[in-house]
């Protein structure tokens, strides 16, 4: 990204959970969504905390490890794909809440993943030297802050701790159990066994947890950029539940911009007629995109 760029004019979609659905992840808040289930002892809200990290790290990378399993080979669908064209026509840019990487994986070039991707990792380190090593940086994927996650080395990490496999299919991480999973997380993520991750040499999921803030290690200086400029919002398949949301349309109601919400059952802002140029869509993120 340039950062002279002329977005002017251009339309900032801010995507949810919704536009993934037509994958197969299930959105955040439905019956069997990530935030929904948990763990046996936690809650999510408790899980996806530095708290949780610091603290139990075997069970936070255990439980991040499941999700990305879970949607590891679930490709982008047309959603992804119109988006990834919209921005890399330059008519568009794109925030998006999720994590699952499938927009970079539909092709698009530029876009701002508010709450980081599972695929990638960083070092775990305090929140302000990362904002601080990042800060500026245009484009943070050609950064050397980040690394791919090493989920793939799952079932060499298996048999290299030697967890478990005193029984048939321990190395597999969909038949080991969690003691053995946990072991393996904890070596991949350089965390010695029985200790707290180490700053600046253990791994983190790249993820903004509940207790992190918005920083510019999740490009937080580029989004506000483009919701100064933009033309109009569009929220996308989002329950509109999360701070980067209220930010956005807090920031497009000052400006006067028009706002449209797409989503088959689109939360009513309360916001009387007249006051705002909001348009709702009770559609799915797939029928909008059909129509436009």
């Amino acid at each position: 990204m340039i950062d002279d760029e002329d977005i002017s004019g251009k339309t900032l979609y801010i995507t949810g959970a919704g536009v993934s659905a037509d994958s197969g992840i299930p959105t955040f808040r439905g019956e069997d969504g990530y935030w929904t289930i948990g763990s046996a002892n936690y809650t999510p809200q408790e899980m996806a905390t530095r708290r949780m990290y610091t603290g139990n790290p075997g069970q936070f990378l255990l439980w991040y490890y499941r999700r990305f399993a879970s949607y590891r080979k679930v490709p982008p669908n047309e959603v992804h794909r119109w988006l990834a064209a919209e921005c890399n026509s330059g008519r568009a840019n794109l925030i998006t809440q999720n994590i699952d990487g499938l927009d970079g994986r539909a092709g698009n070039r530029d876009y701002v993943c508010i709450h980081g991707r599972l695929d990638m990792m960083t070092a775990y380190d305090d929140q302000d030297a990362l904002h601080e090593a990042t800060t500026g940086v245009p484009n943070i994927f050609a950064s050397d802050v980040l690394e791919p996650a090493p989920w793939d080395d799952v079932p060499a990490a298996l048999r290299e701790t030697g967890a478990g496999l005193d029984r048939p299919g321990a190395d597999d991480p969909a038949t080991a159990d969690n003691a053995a999973l946990e072991a393996a997380l904890l070596h991949l993520c350089r965390i010695r066994p029985g200790e707290g991750p180490r700053r600046g040499v253990s791994l983190k999921p790249y993820v903004l947890l509940f207790d992190e803030y918005y920083t510019d290690l999740y490009r937080m200086g580029t989004a506000e950029r483009w919701m100064a400029e933009a033309a109009r919002m569009v929220f996308i398949g989002t329950s509109f539940s999360v701070n980067i949301t209220a930010i956005a349309l807090r920031t497009a109601l000052t400006r006067g911009i028009p706002v449209e919400i797409v989503d088959p059952k689109p939360v009513d802002l309360g916001i009387p007629g007249g006051m705002a140029d909001i348009t709702y869509h009770a559609m799915t993120a797939k029928e909008w995109v059909y129509k436009n």
